[in-house]
């Protein structure tokens, strides 16, 4: 069994919205540090769009609204706003997943790089719980990868549905637990 660590979500753009996320990201660097010194494959996830938002449709109630944002230049690809936060240390042999929905696998090549390295079991880390963890999760696990959720590398804008994703709803499909148990039993 191959393991995958995904980091999703954790950018600048993302980061500036949500500053309270800053608390997670001790939990995410321990992770990326015990996935580095085992040689675990790291995948970084990111969203951003094309100038002008042609990805995003009118009817796509929550990202349609970046189109309306003064400047419209919000997670624009090659913008600042879709950079990796530098706490993260990106390497330039881990690779960077640009996508273009909540899930990770929505709109880019993720599902062809886990394929490639023969990844079957995906560590989610990442912001929000109920965005791009939930989504990808989901999907994930339609698509038969075995799944563990790190909850104390995962963050959300409201403290209650974390809880309730991390203890009722993700252990109905992953196994869910702290970034410490995770390590100890690498």
């Amino acid at each position: 069994m191959s393991d995958a660590l995904l980091v999703m979500d954790v950018q600048l753009g993302v980061m500036s919205r949500y500053p309270a996320a800053e608390r997670m990201l001790d939990g995410v660097t321990r992770a990326l540090e015990a996935a580095r010194q085992r040689q675990l494959a790291v995948i970084f996830v990111r969203l951003a769009f094309r100038p002008g938002y042609p990805e995003v449709s009118a009817s796509n109630r929550t990202l349609s609204t970046l189109t309306q944002r003064p400047g419209g230049d919000m997670f624009t690809a090659g913008g600042p706003t879709t950079e990796l936060h530098p706490a993260l240390g990106a390497r330039s042999d881990e690779p960077v997943v640009v996508k273009k929905r909540y899930s990770a696998f929505t709109g880019s090549d993720l599902e062809v790089l886990l394929r490639s390295r023969g990844i079957t079991r995906l560590v989610l880390a990442g912001i929000s719980t109920s965005g791009v963890v939930l989504s990808t999760l989901r999907e994930a696990a339609d698509r038969d990868y075995q799944l563990v959720v790190l909850k104390d590398a995962c963050w959300d804008g409201d403290e209650e549905v974390h809880r309730v994703l991390t203890e009722k709803i993700f252990p109905r499909q992953a196994e869910v637990v702290t970034v410490a148990q995770w390590i100890e039993r690498l």
